[in-house]
């Protein structure tokens, strides 16, 4: 029992310096001197304990039936490059992180909807845990310098909780946002009334950013639809 305490521990500590260690690397800049696509999107999808999995089910049912609506093919189409970047990525506590959708380029109305296709049946596929937003955001700066080059890069966070595992986010929120990255919440409400506001204080941040509520899981796919919206068109959307 004391060997495993010993290793959990040992555990712990190497996942918190991995995280620490991110806060001091150089993050990618998103080499927009030729940039391929208008916007590179990561979609970091909470999968912690507070999520149930009626709950994780509506988050991607909301997120797949929004690709499939035609304001978002619309928004793709009207870029200067008219297509758009698109990773997911499920994520819990500070150990617990995976990529469940590589970049996906999306330039037509019928990538778009297969996209939306892929979205709306994606399975779990992570561990539940704590809710660590700065691990998630850790995990995700890096995947950009795998992704294409694009005028602008952006995080959107979904989640219903508040940083509560691993290192404080704000640290982790201004060092992406110096390096050109915008990050961006869809706060769901049921469990923290006010976690649009712990959001705009400590999550949010970059050129545009923006913190989208929703009251409750079912109001997500109206609340994931508009957030969408705005960040395919870009800064200046209301």
């Amino acid at each position: 029992m004391a060997d495993r305490r010993g290793l959990n521990t040992i555990a712990c500590w190497l996942a918190g310096l991995l995280v620490s260690f991110a806060l001091v690397l150089p993050l990618p800049a998103g080499r927009a001197n030729d940039p391929q696509v208008d916007l590179a999107l990561i979609l970091a999808i909470d999968c912690s304990f507070s999520v149930d999995s009626r709950e994780f089910e509506l988050q991607m049912e909301g997120i797949g039936r929004a690709f499939m609506r035609e304001d978002i093919k619309k928004a793709i189409a009207s870029g200067a490059r008219q297509k758009i970047a698109v990773a997911v990525v499920q994520w819990s506590d500070d150990r617990n992180q995976i990529v469940t959708l590589p970049w996906t380029i999306i330039s037509s109305p019928g990538e778009a909807d297969e996209l939306g296709k892929v979205l709306a049946a994606m399975p779990r596929q992570l561990t539940e845990g704590g809710t660590s937003i700065s691990a998630a955001l850790a995990f995700s700066a890096p995947l950009f310098a795998a992704g294409p080059s694009a005028e602008r890069l952006v995080i959107d966070v979904s989640t219903d909780g508040r940083n509560n595992s691993g290192p404080p986010v704000s640290p982790m929120r201004d060092r992406l946002v110096a390096q050109g990255i915008t990050i961006n919440g869809l706060t769901i409400l049921n469990e923290w009334p006010t976690l649009d506001s712990y959001f705009e204080s400590n999550v949010a941040g970059g050129m545009g950013n923006f913190v989208m509520p929703a009251k409750d899981y079912e109001d997500y796919a109206e609340a994931i639809y508009r957030k969408l919206l705005r960040e395919i068109t870009g800064p200046g959307i209301t």
